[in-house]
């Protein structure tokens, strides 16, 4: 017959060794001596009926069981940490603290953010709009949607960016009801601060080089979008920052493809609030968007350009 656990606190110090790979390590963070760690560890190994560690002169590792053991003990501590912030905190499951870029925030994010409050009117919101670096491992940040390389397969990342050229209606001739690709040589064009983007999409679509006016830069891509808006030009710009422009008719894209680019949007949730069901909701939201925006974009791309959903 198995034998039944009676003493838990062995379980704190087997995750911290575990982790650390070593006694006396996890015993500096439980602010204990490693004999005292070794002995809670022994006791627990007793209970078990099995060894969790290989003890070594200058070292210990875990044998395959404690391996196993030890991967369940972690889960099972990140669950209650979890519960138990959440119940330290009042009203902590009622409050969403998101962190997002700058354009991403104004151009796509804060204009669509009633449709989650419809689903989820018990949630306050609390939305911070800033391109630095943010700790998530604080109670200041719940999520972070942040914009930069990715890896392929990464389960993080929410949407893989293109860019497109748009513009506004507001700036068609009179008798025209649509611009193409060979309109570009005869109109400003708008960049994020390079012309290497046009330079790539030019090349994609066919065209001859030269004779293009890439003369207007923008720091950022949702100043870029403003400026599109604005009449000012044609804008190269990142699908997502213009997806709700173009939804409502602000802005129009040129038919031709779409070029690729190496960043994205990724989700980050902090440590310490992974299983939350505030957390989970969003995510769930957030896909959900991202896949309607994809939708649209395949849309109106070349069938050979389409990304199989």
């Amino acid at each position: 017959m198995a034998k039944s656990l009676r003493n838990l606190s062995g379980l704190i110090d087997l995750e911290a060794a575990a982790r650390r790979g070593s006694f006396k390590l996890a015993a500096e963070e439980l602010h204990k001596t490693p004999a005292a760690v070794s002995q809670q560890i022994k006791n627990l190994e007793e209970e078990l009926g099995f060894a969790l560690f290989l003890r070594h002169p200058r070292h210990v590792a875990l044998t395959e069981k404690g391996r196993d053991f030890a991967a369940t003990v972690a889960r099972v501590l990140g669950e209650l940490r979890t519960k138990a912030a959440a119940l330290q905190n009042s009203g902590e499951e009622c409050v969403l603290r998101i962190s997002s870029t700058h354009s991403f925030a104004l151009k796509w994010l804060a204009p669509r953010l009633t449709h989650f409050t419809r689903l989820h009117p018990d949630l306050d919101i609390r939305l911070d709009a800033n391109d630095r670096y943010v700790s998530l491992e604080d109670d200041s940040v719940d999520v972070a949607i942040r914009y930069g390389l990715y890896e392929q397969g990464d389960p993080a990342v929410l949407f893989r960016e293109r860019l497109v050229a748009v513009y506004s209606p507001d700036i068609l001739p009179a008798g025209r009801s649509a611009f193409t690709l060979e309109d570009l040589r005869a109109l400003p064009l708008l960049d994020e601060g390079s012309n290497v983007h046009w330079d790539r999409y030019i090349a994609a679509n066919g065209l001859p080089k030269g004779g293009y006016h890439v003369s207007r830069g923008y720091s950022h891509w949702g100043v870029l979008a403003q400026a599109a808006v604005a009449g000012q030009g044609i804008g190269l710009v990142a699908y997502s920052i213009v997806y709700e422009d173009l939804r409502k008719g602000v802005l129009r894209m040129i038919d031709g493809r779409c070029i690729t680019y190496p960043s994205g949007y990724r989700f980050l949730v902090n440590i310490n609030k992974e299983r939350m069901p505030k957390i989970e909701r969003f995510r769930a939201w957030l896909d959900g968007e991202m896949a309607e925006m994809e939708r649209a974009l395949a849309a109106c791309l070349p069938v050979d350009e389409r990304t199989p959903q």
